[in-house]
């Protein structure tokens, strides 16, 4: 198992690449994470830049598209610090982005602890703990030169592609009674528009809250009261240039947009 030195030497290396926009091959083979946890272990390190949890987590690769996107057969999870969400109606800077795509999302908000235990949580039981659905858009980048090849425990360690995220409003308190796994989501960047499904997401967003909250305790973490988890996209991930104008419409549950300058 990877040293607390080592994983936090891995974790400053891939933030010095955040922070100037520049990539690396691979992380150096002393610091190269060998398993999902070695890489969950580099990835905790993140916490230090802001003493204490985040604000909430993000699944990555919930769909088959995702998984090919970034080149892995299962999902993974990130944390997300408060700088990289922002409200409804942002307008966030492009930047360096490399994988230059917006995902939509459902994300569910935390009413109470899941802490790790030995038993795994049931669907039931995660969305008894639910307190708020809310709309998303996610920006995700990563900072391996070529993300679809760097494999699970490097994006694990690079923070599961997290990068930027809109959370938009709460949905009406009547999404407990519908079949998300049925819901049609409609995404929309410059000209382009692409539509998608709430069973793109595991088969149903509610799936991968359940498989987040029990990936979080099998590495000992709590997913906390008050933290969210964007569940992954619901449509096959959607260009972007800067400049373009984002939205994603949800029907009933309403609507998230942003700008990108």
């Amino acid at each position: 198992m990877m040293d607390e030195a080592r994983a936090r030497e891995a974790s400053d290396l891939l933030v010095s690449h955040w922070r100037t926009g520049t990539v690396l091959d691979a992380l150096p083979p002393p610091l190269r994470p060998a398993t999902r946890a070695e890489g969950y272990a580099i990835q905790a390190q993140l916490e230090r830049l802001r003493a204490g949890p985040p604000r909430g987590w993000k699944i990555a690769a919930t769909s088959t598209a995702g998984q090919q996107h970034i080149g892995v057969d299962g999902p993974l999870a990130g944390r997300l610090l408060p700088e990289m969400v922002h409200a409804d109606g942002a307008t966030l800077p492009f930047g360096a982005n490399r994988m230059r795509v917006v995902e939509a999302e459902f994300a569910f908000r935390m009413g109470r602890d899941l802490p790790p235990r030995a038993e795994a949580y049931a669907i039931e039981e995660v969305m008894a703990a639910v307190t708020a659905l809310q709309l998303a858009i996610e920006i995700p980048d990563s900072r391996f030169a070529d993300f679809a090849t760097a494999g699970a425990a490097q994006l694990i360690a690079d923070n599961a592609c997290a990068h930027l995220l809109v959370l938009g409003p709460e949905a009406p308190a009547s999404w407990r009674g519908m079949d998300l796994a049925a819901h049609r989501v409609a995404a929309r960047a410059g000209r382009l528009e692409r539509e998608g499904i709430g069973s793109n997401v595991l088969g149903d967003p509610r799936i991968a809250l359940a498989w987040l909250a029990n990936e979080l305790s099998r590495h000992g973490i709590t997913l906390g009261a008050g933290q969210f988890v964007t569940t992954g996209t619901c449509i096959v991930p959607l260009e972007v240039a800067a400049g373009d104008a984002v939205s994603a419409d949800f029907g009933v549950l309403g609507r998230v947009g942003l700008r990108l300058a």
